[in-house]
């Protein structure tokens, strides 16, 4: 072990022990992007930078469960990604389905898909859902696995699947329309039943959120990252629980 990895072990710890455990999130969401330019910045194939970046995601679940985080919400698969070229999204997919099969095996969280699976092809429908029916039964650390998500698409579900819910029960479309509610549709979202996320991580040094928990994210805190997601440190990783941690919520106020 070299000086700098002693400086840097020294600097985390404190970082780690000077954190208010009384502010820290509950629910943390994290944009993992940077791939694609973390491969491309080695020399290496697209793949080489998903198949990273899929590498360090127990990495993350680890410290959330060490910051006490009883949500997280990955996203790591996008509609518009879907447009990708087959060479690239095939691959993907796969690497994907090989990431949360290896994160289910684990029996450590409970795993539950985020996404309009119906875009996906069968096989990775099918792979996902197998994989979070075998956490089904897991008391840990609530894990969202967000594939094919897209923001907008999400809130037309919610409102399909609350229009279609309300309507098998007899109401007519005036009935529904006045007495809907913000609540309503939220009961309806991917990811209904849990609080929204505290704090948004987006990694890659993008300063947008391109969609992600449109909804969810209306009183979020946010923290950017300049690493690409493979690079994605502990360090780095405590550094936004303390800056949300010096935030004043205001929650939208």
């Amino acid at each position: 072990m070299g000086w700098r990895d002693l400086v840097y072990g020294a600097y985390e710890r404190r970082v780690l022990r000077d954190l208010p455990r009384e502010s820290l999130p509950r629910h943390v969401a994290v944009m993992l992007d940077g791939n694609r330019r973390w491969a491309k910045a080695r020399g290496a194939g697209t793949a080489h930078g998903h198949q990273a970046g899929a590498d360090k995601i127990e990495d993350l679940l680890e410290w959330c469960e060490e910051a006490g985080v009883e949500y997280v919400t990955l996203w790591l698969l996008s509609t518009d990604n879907l447009r990708r070229a087959e060479e690239e999204l095939g691959p993907l997919l796969k690497i994907i389905e090989n990431a949360v099969a290896d994160l289910a095996a684990t029996g450590r969280w409970r795993l539950r898909l985020a996404g309009a699976a119906d875009l996906l092809p069968q096989e990775t429908a099918e792979s996902l859902q197998r994989s979070a029916a075998m956490t089904e039964g897991v008391s840990g650390m609530t894990v969202n696995i967000a594939v094919a998500y897209g923001g907008r698409r999400e809130i037309a579900d919610a409102v399909r699947d609350l229009l279609l819910d309300h309507a098998a029960k007899g109401e007519t479309t005036e009935e529904i329309a006045a007495a809907l509610t913000a609540d309503d549709i939220a009961e309806h979202l991917y990811t209904k039943g849990q609080p929204d996320p505290d704090l948004v991580i987006r990694t890659s040094g993008e300063q947008r959120l391109g969609g992600f928990l449109l909804w969810q994210s209306a009183t979020s805190e946010f923290y950017f990252c300049e690493a690409y997601w493979p690079d994605f440190r502990h360090v780095d990783f405590l550094r936004a629980l303390r800056a949300y941690a010096e935030r004043h919520r205001r929650h939208g106020a």
